[in-house]
């Protein structure tokens, strides 16, 4: 039930910008104790009702002090706050500079709570920050204080990963698409193969084995994604269907044909409600679908110009991007009451160049504040996009040299924020090679490259903690990486 302490910091950690107005500076002292009790609470043994008991009550007070929050902030603020202790905050900062990005378009309606999020966040980390627009914050020379909290490492020492610390060849001769470990979990992995089925793996205790294989999609299974908790996956396959299975024991709960009998090629679960996910399809269409009922949500659905290869929401579900096989990539606005999308704006990458892989982060590290978007594409360039305003749109900031060109590679952002001057990103290759690029180094940005593979590599995933990185090849290899330890 830790959870549950997460949510009494989360909601403090959104009021606290209105405590002690005219002594800001006792707002971070502040915030940091409360986190440290709650901490040392979740250890004991306390009766998860009380729990709950106190996060409503505690809500109640607060709300009476300060004024209610929005309705909408109250619910991203709660799902985000389900997660790992080791991200809490970090998401929530996240959220709160998504907020603060929005707000710019009506400067004259900003409350003190943006205002406040900003010199909170500065406190915390310790880097000095200047305005150079507008909702925009970048680091000044003073920064250093914040890496040396990080213990002085660099970010190749952060990411020396080399030793192979284990290998699963059950898929081999057929490509696997998507590997990916389970949400906030260091040990639990799963990969989908071609040859129709879906592996998940334990990591530990040694050695490593299959947890369950998932069977029954007469076709390769295409993508896959974990539910926020865990509890469940949703496969879409080249047989024209998704299916959606319970984890614990690997059995299939719904069969759900896709509305146009078309191959279904990549999926995602809307990150605030998980009882919503999109799909896209061979015949150019993205379709909300509700996995509770197996049907299609009215007005979730919408026209690309090619095949739909690609789909990522970003982290408060209000803005989803879809890929396509013709180069462009269309930006939607999704109604959270609806589940309605709404087209928004379309960039054209290169035309005729597949988009393979789109991935959206807030904040790349702490001192890289621009929401961001990830991209491969067919173009011999894996491409970061930054998002410039709330409809999606797209500015490119950074391309890096790999070999693509007729593979459907994919891209990660590193999974943790981190105080460490530069933030890395990395990605497949169609040269069997994973590479790691730092997206802040003006030269040289390849960070560390894995060799290991018989094949053109297509995905990567970080565990948790980024302790272990899973990659997987066109002829059906899983390699796990270890860190190196120091």
């Amino acid at each position: 039930m830790a959870a549950v302490w997460q949510q009494v910091l989360a909601v403090d950690a959104r009021y606290n910008a209105y405590r002690t107005s005219n002594f800001p500076q006792f707002r971070t002292q502040y915030i940091r104790r409360r986190s440290q009790l709650l901490r040392e609470n979740a250890k004991g043994g306390f009766d998860p009702l009380l729990r709950r008991q106190y996060l409503k009550l505690r809500s109640q007070l607060l709300a009476q002090r300060y004024g209610p929050l929005s309705e909408q902030s109250s619910f991203r603020t709660y799902s985000n706050s389900i997660r790992s202790s080791r991200t809490t905050l970090d998401r929530m900062e996240a959220q709160d500079f998504e907020d603060d990005l929005r707000a710019q378009g009506a400067r004259g309606h900003r409350r003190s709570v943006s205002r406040g999020s900003y010199q909170l966040q500065a406190q915390m980390n310790r880097v000095t920050y200047e305005d150079k627009s507008p909702g925009s914050v970048v680091p000044t020379s003073v920064a250093e204080a914040s890496r040396a909290m990080a213990g002085d490492t660099t970010l190749s020492e952060n990411y020396a990963f080399a030793g192979m610390y284990h290998i699963f060849d059950q898929h081999v001769d057929e490509a696997v698409p998507k590997v990916q470990f389970a949400n906030d979990d260091k040990n639990r992995l799963a990969c989908c193969s071609l040859d129709g089925t879906v592996s998940i793996f334990q990591l530990v205790p040694t050695p490593p084995a299959v947890l369950r294989v998932l069977r029954g999609h007469s076709r390769g299974v295409t993508d896959f994604a974990w539910s926020l908790s865990n509890d469940v996956i949703v496969t879409t396959s080249l047989d024209a269907t998704m299916r959606i299975w319970a984890t614990e024991d690997g059995k299939c709960i719904r069969e759900i044909p896709d509305p146009d009998s078309s191959e279904l090629l990549c999926c995602t679960f809307q990150p605030m409600n998980n009882n919503l996910t999109v799909v896209g399809n061979n015949k150019h269409n993205v379709h909300v679908m509700n996995i509770s009922t197996g049907k299609k949500v009215k007005g979730g659905s919408s026209k690309l110009t090619g095949r739909v290869l690609s789909l990522s929401f970003d982290s408060p579900g209000r803005i989803l991007w879809a890929g396509d096989d013709r180069g462009s990539i269309f930006s939607f606005l999704f109604d959270m009451a609806t589940g309605k999308l709404t087209k928004a704006k379309r960039l054209v990458v290169s035309e005729g160049s597949s988009i393979t892989s789109i991935s959206a982060r807030s904040w790349i590290s702490r001192e890289a504040r621009d929401p961001s978007l990830l991209v491969n594409a067919c173009v011999n360039k894996l491409l970061l996009y930054r998002v410039v305003d709330n409809e999606g749109t797209l500015q490119l900031k950074r391309t890096f040299e790999i070999q693509q060109s007729a593979n459907p590679v994919h891209s990660i952002f590193c999974p943790l924020m981190s105080f460490r001057q530069g933030a890395c990103v990395v990605t497949g290759s169609e040269d069997m090679c994973v590479y790691f690029f730092d997206v802040e180094r003006a030269t040289k940005a390849i960070v560390n490259k894995l060799q290991g593979h018989s094949a053109a590599v297509l995905d990567v995933s970080f565990n948790c903690d980024e302790s272990l990185l899973a990659s997987s090849d066109a002829k059906g290899m899983v390699i796990i990486w270890r860190r190196e330890q120091k």
